[in-house]
């Protein structure tokens, strides 16, 4: 999912900036933007570190480099300056790195899609919704930086300096979008999530269950099995220890109503083979072909004209670009449930991997490789270290 289309989304933000609490608020010149500084006292850096995409590769390691000692960005009349302090991984990071969601885009270019930190500096207009020590989450191009400029209309204000708010811009936009519009979700529906325990499944098997339907999940392990019971999944399945094909036959013969489906390839086959009459299937991803020179996963299209017909079945697409008039109506739904407790926002900083915790910038190569080894339970977030600072803006 690419947000490099920034114009169509001028809107977005205006009713969700509007959760935010009460302060008095600083009128901030650029002219003297010398003078600003850091939330924790010290100085704006005159140069900082990020990472830049200086080729096209579906390698993301190949792709991208980390650059150090390049200028901090100055923000323009409309913009943020933030300081990030978490940035979230997303599947759709490969896409952006190797230009797939833009034929166009040359190298270089900056990287990753959405980041939350402290407001450090920012232009006149700007000053109107926002001052300086405000956390805002974003979804801007060029995440992976220590500061990154954020037109003010793409930020989102939130109470707290909680990664907990990352797992909503994109991840739980597009479940509760998708669902909501395409998946026709009522009591008692049969709702399949395939890589449930992943960053938007997640939200998937939370919002279905708010739905009242009964879902099931895929997963790779018994521990990530334990966490979908503990979000409500009524059938996880451990692709590892039992067989899905066997599984859905046995205890689902007469279909699955709805299909929530990121992965692609043979789980997609069988996620279209196993719809009930009148079935939908939504194809939010299909991560496994990410990584290949295409971007493709192959399946079996041949199939699919007369499984569709043979059960009045539907295959619909959904990319949250095109659904930005739903979006403000999402994230505000969203938040809500995560103040009033009702949503559970799982975080995995990368702990239990060989080479311990993702803290800083050179450690997103270390989180893109976790996220396709699919070792993730929950949305993958990296920790950025507060940089030393001596010298001004």
């Amino acid at each position: 999912m690419s947000f490099r289309s920034g114009r169509a989304a001028a809107g977005i933000w205006r009713r969700v900036s509007a959760w935010r609490p009460s302060r008095a608020r600083s009128i901030v010149d650029m002219s003297y933007s010398q003078h600003f500084m850091d939330p924790h006292g010290s100085a704006i850096p005159a140069t900082m570190t990020k990472l830049v995409a200086t080729k096209l590769s579906a390698n993301f390691r190949r792709a991208v480099t980390l650059q150090a000692g390049v200028p901090v960005p100055v923000p323009g009349d409309g913009d943020l300056l933030v300081r990030n302090r978490f940035v979230g991984i997303n599947a759709s990071d490969i896409n952006y790195s190797s230009g797939r969601y833009d034929p166009s885009t040359k190298p270089p270019f900056d990287v990753g899609l959405e980041g939350i930190g402290e407001v450090v500096a920012l232009g006149l207009s700007a000053s109107a919704r926002f001052t300086v020590n405000q956390v805002v989450a974003y979804i801007t191009p060029g995440s992976f930086a220590e500061y990154t400029v954020v037109p003010a209309k793409f930020a989102v204000p939130v109470p707290a300096l909680k990664p907990e708010f990352l797992t909503l811009l994109i991840s739980g936009t597009t479940a509760y979008i998708s669902l909501k519009e395409l998946g026709d979700l009522t009591e008692g529906k049969k709702v399949l999530v395939t890589a449930a325990a992943g960053g938007t499944g997640q939200f998937a098997v939370q919002l279905s269950k708010k739905a009242k339907c009964h879902v099931i999940g895929t997963c790779s392990s018994n521990e990530k099995a334990g966490f979908l019971k503990s979000i409500g999944c009524d059938r996880p399945i451990n692709y590892n220890t039992e067989d899905i094909a066997a599984v859905l036959k046995k205890e689902y013969a007469q279909g699955v109503d709805v299909v929530y489906e990121s992965v692609g390839g043979k789980l997609f086959d069988l996620s279209m083979r196993s719809l009930a009459t009148k079935g939908r299937l939504i194809i939010i991803g299909f991560i496994s072909g990410y990584q290949t020179a295409t971007g493709l996963s192959s399946i079996d299209a041949g199939a699919l004209p007369a499984v569709l017909l043979k059960k009045s079945a539907s295959l619909q697409g959904f990319f949250l670009n095109h659904y930005f008039s739903q979006y403000q109506e999402a994230m505000l739904a969203l938040l809500k449930m995560y103040r009033d407790g009702e949503l559970v926002c799982e975080l995995d900083f990368g702990d239990m991997s060989l080479e311990g915790k993702f803290i800083g910038l050179e450690s997103v190569f270390r989180a893109v490789d976790y996220m396709y080894m699919g070792k993730n339970i929950g949305k993958i977030v990296v920790e950025l270290t507060r940089p030393v600072t001596t010298s001004k803006l």
